[in-house]
């Protein structure tokens, strides 16, 4: 289950991105702001999934943000590759920085030029 800001634009058009590669059955989308969320876990804070995208794994672990992107990346056709590359040495520093910087900035980037809805 990825768990998402519903009212970002551009965290939408990520999950369409997401959606349209998929395989089957691999991925589940919710928006944080939906009851669903809050009924079937509880235990992750609205707050955490306002800031980071989360990935909740089948064991019932919880992944979020840069360190939630290698597990998505395993779920897509043609993507599953590059997985392994956030265990490059220095990947693992420099994702979370970058992810941190884009989350900060989502509104604002879903309003650039070419950017649909926002």
């Amino acid at each position: 289950m990825v768990i998402y800001d519903g009212a970002c634009g551009l965290c939408q058009r990520s999950v369409a991105w997401l959606r349209a590669r998929a395989g089957r059955g691999q991925l589940e989308f919710l928006p944080c702001q939906a009851p669903e969320r809050q009924a079937r876990f509880p235990w992750i804070e609205e707050r955490a999934c306002l800031e980071a995208m989360q990935i909740v794994l089948p064991d019932g672990r919880v992944l979020s943000g840069a360190a939630a992107i290698p597990e998505i990346l395993r779920r897509l056709r043609g993507w599953r590759r590059l997985a392994p590359v956030f265990r490059i040495p220095g990947v693992g520093v420099l994702a979370p920085s970058l992810y941190r910087w884009v989350a900060r900035h989502r509104h604002r980037l879903s309003r650039l030029p070419g950017s649909s809805s926002g």
